[in-house]
């Protein structure tokens, strides 16, 4: 029972921030954080993203698993596509999105002379992101990217390939295993697994979870920590811990 909660919960939280996607997604804007660089202002996206660095040294990806409404959106495409997406090579699209992108950002800091302000609001109406037709198509048009593709390839295959927001969260969680500090993570002991991969279908990240419980190796940057391997597992064998790497 508590387990099924566990799930329930995270799948309303989710449900919710795809509700509230139209209001907060400047905050999520990788465009928005390019115009106020261009100004010399950190930008609502910028507080985001370094959030999402921060937070990901102590608990990974629970930002993709758990709040993400962009990730919602995927979840919610579930019903329609529900088949795996194997990221393989295909995981390395979002760095070469993520690459120039933040060298755009760190130049027109330069151009603009540096850090001059901070707007968390900056361009929206009152800290809200729908102002005008215009925000409404621009938001129409993000959301039906993330949706498309996850509908057309499968499971949320945009957090695989387009996501610009990732990488800040594995890069933070590949500086957390660098140097140890304590983090949630998921832990497995392979002698109560009995092979039957429930855990594996049950990924909305496609990842092999069976593998890595019988290596005993639950660690996988596309891991977004969302727990539905532990929460489906018939004999406990996947949990939550929190702690150093092992």
């Amino acid at each position: 029972m508590k387990k099924n909660r566990r799930q329930k919960t995270r799948k309303t939280i989710l449900l919710v921030m795809f509700f509230l996607f139209p209001i907060i997604y400047y905050y999520f804007s990788p465009y928005l954080i390019i115009m106020g660089a261009s100004e010399g202002i950190i930008a609502g996206s910028f507080v985001t993203f370094a959030a999402m660095l921060i937070g990901s040294l102590f608990l990974g990806r629970v930002f993709c698993g758990w709040i993400c409404p962009a990730g919602a959106t995927q979840e919610l495409c579930f019903k329609i596509n529900n088949k795996e997406f194997k990221g393989g090579k295909r995981n390395w699209i979002k760095y070469f999105i993520w690459v120039p992108w933040i060298t755009i950002i760190s130049a027109m800091f330069v151009q603009s002379g540096g850090v001059r302000a901070f707007d968390l609001f900056y361009q929206t109406y009152y800290g809200i992101s729908i102002q005008d037709i215009q925000s409404v198509i621009l938001f129409l048009v993000i959301a039906g990217l993330i949706a498309g593709i996850a509908l057309a390839a499968g499971k949320r295959a945009s957090c695989h390939t387009i996501c610009w927001m990732a990488p800040f969260m594995i890069i933070g969680r590949k500086i957390r295993n660098g140097i140890n500090l304590p983090a949630l993570q998921l832990v497995a002991n392979r002698n109560d697994c009995i092979d039957c991969k429930i855990c594996s279908r049950n990924c909305p990240m496609s990842l092999d979870v069976n593998s890595m419980v019988q290596n005993e190796a639950m660690e996988d940057s596309e891991c977004v920590l969302c727990g539905s391997c532990a929460d489906s597992c018939p004999k406990k064998a996947i949990r939550f811990s929190f702690g150093n790497k092992k």
